[in-house]
């Protein structure tokens, strides 16, 4: 698995045009994953980022390069598996359409939906803490863009109690197992 995403490929790309351009992409976690479906972008102005306040020890892998992982445990529960698009910004993944390894996935959630949703998608794909910082390069994470962009489905992020109303959450046209319907 050669390749992946690079930081060249996403270069001068922001959250929105990375969560956007995320969507048909092939994730795969330690040979396990499927295709993109659902992402929401964040940047550094956004109130409702981990980067608004600036750089942390907490939030450094989001003011880290281009195309690695920023990787949180949200509510103390779950974690959420982010692509950083540059110093700041970020594309959080919400769903997965599973397609390799999902006997894998279903031993590690025990239960349907396998991704639908990011605490359910990263446990799927046995995202840890450790993969915080990483390049998507192929080793352990690897992402490949889809060739041409798919017909988007555009409406608001979900979970956040502020920036509410930004049209940053996007999904695959048609799809099934997006974390919530669009409106």
């Amino acid at each position: 698995m050669a390749g992946g995403l690079l930081a060249d490929q996403i270069q001068g790309l922001g959250a929105v045009g990375l969560a956007q351009r995320l969507i048909g992409a092939e994730l795969l976690v330690r040979g396990v994953g499927g295709t993109i479906i659902e992402t929401e972008a964040y940047t550094q102005d956004d109130p409702a980022s981990h980067s608004f306040r600036g750089p942390g020890r907490a939030n450094a892998a989001m003011f880290g390069p281009p195309g690695h992982a920023y990787v949180y445990r949200s509510y103390g529960i779950h974690l959420c598996l982010n692509v950083v698009a540059r110093p700041g910004e970020a594309a959080l993944i919400r769903a997965l359409l599973p397609q390799t390894g999902i006997e894998a996935m279903q031993m590690r959630r025990g239960r349907a939906p396998l991704c639908s949703g990011p605490g359910r998608l990263t446990e799927a794909l046995g995202i840890t803490p450790e993969d915080d910082g990483r390049a998507f390069d192929g080793a352990a994470l690897y992402i490949a863009l889809p060739e041409a962009t798919p017909e988007l489905l555009v409406g608001t992020r979900i979970g956040i109690s502020k920036a509410q109303d930004r049209p940053w959450r996007f999904g695959l046209a048609g799809a099934k197992g997006l974390s919530r319907p669009f409106r």
